[in-house]
């Protein structure tokens, strides 16, 4: 069951969102704001879901724009918690019939007790319920900032049995007259999320200088610690007279005959006897 503390829309994205979803009588979010219409005979509003509670929350907005009373003789504004008794509720009501804003907690659709303070466009302009688990306040403010309580009451029981079935309802309504509208907005924030654009001139402290960064190659003359000496390899080819080394001589052993038989016999015809055998 979330609080009504935690409820939070400036309003400014054109589309009525997934927590308004029970708004009615052609309610809209028209330049930053929730616009409801006040028609004759008609009831108008831009109410949440069932889903919250008043207790040991609060919940505060800003009453931006007021319907005129025409010439109605029940023409209204109103800020309420109500719970899921039919007539039970609690909170704000501008009549724009008699400029009063009333501070009621109605049953049966009804406060006797209620207080009714001449309405005031700057001191009444932001309106504030809370509940503390004791009380209920009602809270008044020219800038959303600083509050001036308004009325105290002892809490009534149905805030605190109440579960999932608390809804916040900002509806209008007139019983004749020229049809306008109220407008609420800033439910819970301070904030509009608007972006302004500006001109200014600026001006330095202190002058301020480029500094460039330069690149340059210059020749140099390079001086060697020690002298450097260049190692030449020539590759010459000349023609050469070879000399032996000592007197070459010949084996006179003739072939080796170790591995031969020889069989010496008388010569016989035909034969020719040569060297070494003559």
């Amino acid at each position: 069951m979330p609080l009504l503390t935690t409820l939070v829309d400036n309003f400014n994205d054109a589309t009525i969102g997934p927590n308004w979803g029970n708004s009615y009588g052609g309610a809209t979010e028209t330049g930053g704001r929730a616009r409801v219409p006040c028609a004759a005979g008609v009831y108008a509003g831009y109410q949440t879901g069932r889903a919250w509670t008043l207790a040991g929350a609060s919940v505060y907005l800003k009453l931006v724009t007021l319907p005129a009373a025409s010439t109605g003789t029940d023409v209204s504004a109103n800020f309420l918690v109500t719970s899921a008794t039919a007539g039970t509720s609690i909170g704000f009501k501008y009549n724009a019939v008699t400029s009063k804003l009333r501070l009621q907690a109605n049953v049966a659709y009804y406060d006797g007790a209620a207080i009714e303070l001449t309405y005031s466009p700057t001191d009444h302009l932001w309106l504030r319920l809370r509940e503390d688990g004791t009380n209920v306040y009602w809270d008044t403010s020219p800038n959303g900032s600083t509050w001036t309580n308004r009325r105290t009451l002892a809490t009534p029981t149905w805030i605190t049995e109440a579960v999932d079935t608390v809804a916040l309802d900002l509806y209008a309504y007139r019983d004749a007259g020229t049809t306008d509208y109220v407008e609420w907005d800033n439910v819970n924030t301070l904030a509009d999320g608007a972006v302004y654009t500006g001109t200014a001139t600026l001006t330095s402290d202190s002058g301020l200088a480029a500094a460039s960064i330069r690149s340059a190659v210059i020749d140099a003359e390079l001086t060697a610690d020690s002298g450097l000496a260049v190692a030449e390899t020539q590759a010459h080819l000349d023609g050469a007279v070879l000399h032996a080394s000592g007197d070459l001589t010949a084996e006179t052993g003739g072939i080796d005959t170790a591995d031969a038989h020889i069989r010496l016999s008388r010569p016989r015809s035909r034969w020719v006897v040569s060297a070494p055998w003559i």
